[in-house]
């Protein structure tokens, strides 16, 4: 390997040097990327009191906050069990494997299952919107 084709080195074949200019991560095209206006903090403190953001941000809560009370709900319950309702939880479901186990591993699932229903909700909903609050807070002049 020669010093030129270590692995910090910058070739033309390089798949960085295929993107648009203002999706370029090489500091080299920086200079030729279309300036973006810098937003002051005026322009930020003007977004966050619009009625789309106010929109956003209740749109994030409604999801996060219920989802959260959830999980600790069950979370905690799962503890609440293994602590004080041993038999329960010690309850053969077949072979080796109990409840408690089986409880356990349920807490794996939903969170799993948690952050899925949040990338589709995000996706969906506050994604798009942030998008647009964004596009627009950088186009102002």
């Amino acid at each position: 390997m020669s010093t030129q084709d270590t692995p910090n080195s910058r070739r033309s074949d390089d798949n960085e040097s295929r993107l648009p200019p203002d999706h370029s991560p090489n500091p080299e095209n920086l200079g030729t990327a279309r300036t973006k206006h810098e937003p002051s903090a005026e322009e930020f403190s003007a977004v966050a009191t619009s009625p789309e953001f106010l929109e956003l941000r209740r749109k994030f809560k409604s999801f996060a906050f219920p989802m959260t009370a959830v999980f600790l709900t069950w979370y905690f319950a799962y503890v609440l069990l293994s602590v004080y309702a041993r038999d329960f939880m010690a309850t053969p479901v077949f072979g080796n494997v109990n409840l408690g186990i089986l409880l356990g591993l349920m807490q794996f699932v939903t969170t799993f299952l948690i952050t899925a229903l949040y990338i589709r909700h995000a996706n969906k909903n506050l994604d798009p919107m942030a998008a647009q609050l964004r596009s627009e807070l950088e186009a102002q002049r």
